[in-house]
């Protein structure tokens, strides 16, 4: 009775550390979207170089990808997720120094930590839930949805509205990282009482080799690029369209809060089906309806109901897209090596969208060229989404 008491006691503190770790994953970024402009112009940063902000931590992401499952496994998950977010705080710090080469140095080292996180907690989640993959995703893009959210609408308020500026406002986001720590030291502590050895990775090749793995990449791959330009531009966008920043910030956050329900819904819905492709259908129209409806300058009411078919999009497509790593393996070496070719592959194709988006805009000094790019993207995701959307194993 007692093993059986410590082992709910034991899950329940895994589940604690693996939804804190999710509350981390998101607003180190999105905080930085509404403040922007306040960074752009305090340092003196064209909007291109501004975009690199945003995209630094995709970069990141496309570099560290391949090399968390190798960690995973020489350190351990558990401890080596500790090590990601000891790297974020790290990050964290060094970005809220008002100077261009600690702002990029620290944001890099956000995109690290943030990487290592993302690639192995789908793994796992696999190992330790293998009943549970759906809901446990449910559950762990939606908390990294809300605070995403919070990252977004707090950022103003933090910066402007309690003086902190936009350096205090970003460090603030420490302070969930230190938490995280202190209750993931408890987590790989009490895991490696009695833990086994991770299962060796599997070459890489085999999945290069694989057509269903490269669709669940670029699907990855561009719904990343679709929402890393909303949180980074749409704040812009929306002072174009005369609202004030603080609106701004907040309908991105509020953009972010009606994505949620949809977040939760989407991977219990792909595990219900065989195939997925009903669910990428629905992602692809409403991302096409909400993103058009900004090429009309829309009134607020209008505004509204684009942002709610973008808020559909995004909340959906990312829970979906992470929930394929889980359906497309068939065990949790598979699910860690398929994540960690996602990751890579496709956020280094994610990190171009900010980037692209406002080198556009500098060039053609109007939102219609990026908002037009955009739909040519969600027409390229919705493509490879029905390919990733079958009922097979990457490696069939």
């Amino acid at each position: 009775m007692l093993d059986s008491q410590e082992s709910r006691a034991s899950s329940l503190l895994l589940l604690a550390g693996v939804l804190l770790i999710a509350f981390n994953l998101r607003p180190a970024i999105t905080s930085v979207g509404p403040v922007l402009g306040l960074i752009r112009d305090d340092i003196g940063l064209s909007n291109w170089s501004a975009g690199l902000i945003t995209s630094l931590p995709l970069l990141a992401f496309a570099f560290m990808s391949p090399i968390a499952p190798r960690l995973g496994h020489r350190f351990t998950i558990e401890k080596t997720l500790f090590i990601g977010l000891l790297i974020l705080l790290i990050g964290i710090s060094t970005r809220s120094v008002s100077h261009s080469f600690t702002l990029y140095v620290g944001t890099t080292f956000v995109g690290l930590g943030i990487a290592i996180c993302n690639v192995l907690l789908p793994g796992l989640i696999k190992e330790k839930f293998p009943d549970n993959v759906s809901l446990m995703t449910s559950m762990y893009t939606t908390c990294m949805a809300i605070f995403a959210a919070l990252g977004s609408g707090l950022s103003v308020p933090l910066s402007l509205g309690l003086d902190l500026g936009w350096q205090r406002a970003l460090l603030s986001w420490g302070i969930l990282t230190v938490v995280g720590l202190i209750l993931w030291f408890f987590v790989f502590r009490d895991q490696n009482q009695y833990a086994k050895p991770s299962i060796p990775p599997t070459s890489i090749v085999a999945l290069w080799k694989s057509a269903l793995a490269w669709q669940v990449t670029l699907f990855m791959g561009l719904q990343s690029f679709l929402f890393y330009v909303t949180i980074s531009w749409l704040p812009e966008i929306l002072l174009d369209f005369g609202y004030s920043m603080s609106t701004s910030g907040w309908l991105v956050s509020a953009l972010q809060f009606i994505s949620l329900p949809f977040t939760f819904l989407a991977p219990i819905l792909a595990n219900r089906w065989k195939q997925q492709h009903a669910i990428i259908w629905i992602i692809g129209i409403c991302a096409l309806i909400g993103y058009s409806g900004l090429l009309t300058r829309p009134s607020f009411g209008w505004l509204m109901v684009c942002i709610t078919f973008i808020a559909i999009t995004l909340g959906a497509s990312i829970s979906l897209a992470l929930t394929f790593l889980g359906l497309r393996a068939a065990d949790a070496r598979q699910a860690t090596e398929l994540s960690g070719m996602a990751q890579s592959i496709g956020y280094l194709l994610a990190a171009c969208g900010p980037i692209f988006i406002g080198f556009l805009f500098d060039l053609t000094h109007s939102w219609t060229a990026p908002i037009i790019t955009i739909l040519l993207i969600t027409i390229l995701m919705i493509g490879f989404g029905l390919g990733a959307a079958r009922d097979k194993y990457v490696l069939d």
